[in-house]
């Protein structure tokens, strides 16, 4: 099982961000929220740890739940533009990505952008890269895989943990088992190992 996005795709890409040159921090990002109650137990796990992420929303969710995102940002965490409707690019034409996306920077103001499954293709992200800063991951935790157990999770991410590192989790209903039993332990090795969890700032 592929955790660690290997080097030769991250070659491929060069002008998306995979990891941050920070000697200090490691950054935590939840994809597909805000969802009701599983958005309010991620933001009270952070707060337990003093640790700040970045949450990319989907802007059909902030639609439905506009309070949750703006308890996100509240918080003090970030927001990012994961589509209004989560689909994957390699399945729509270029206009029509790029529509979805811009539907969904009306409700989610932010410069940073992730797409979903990472599946789109390199016309689409030329295109968005001209308007977005566009950030990926250096750790998939996998969470989402109702396969595979908590702790299977959990040890998919521990022993690749160190500064600079952007760690993938979900906040859905989906991921929430493996996610809930993961990210508390995940956040005490960050602890253990001297490192802050930032917002992405870029």
């Amino acid at each position: 099982m592929k955790i660690r996005v290997p080097q030769f795709i991250r070659n491929m890409f060069p002008d998306l961000v995979w990891q941050i040159e920070d000697e200090r921090a490691v950054y935590l990002t939840f994809d597909d929220g805000p969802t009701p109650g599983i958005t309010e137990w991620i933001l009270s796990t952070l707060r337990r740890y003093n640790a700040k992420a970045t949450f990319f929303v989907l802007g059909k969710n902030v639609e439905m739940y506009p309070d949750l995102c703006e308890k996100i940002l509240a918080e003090g965490h970030r927001i990012g533009n994961h589509t209004y409707s989560h689909q994957k690019g390699t399945r729509m034409s270029l206009e029509r990505y790029l529509e979805d996306i811009d539907f969904a920077s009306t409700m989610v103001q932010s410069e940073l952008f992730r797409p979903p499954y990472a599946r789109c293709t390199p016309s689409q992200l030329c295109a968005v890269a001209q308007r977005y800063k566009i950030i990926m991951w250096s750790i998939i935790s996998r969470d989402y895989n109702r396969k595979i157990t908590g702790e299977r999770c959990l040890q998919g991410v521990l022993p690749h943990i160190k500064a600079g590192e952007i760690i993938l989790f979900h906040d859905s209903e989906k991921s929430f088992a493996n996610m809930s039993y993961a990210l508390p332990k995940v956040l005490e090795r960050i602890a253990e190992l001297g490192l802050k969890c930032k917002a992405i700032e870029l």
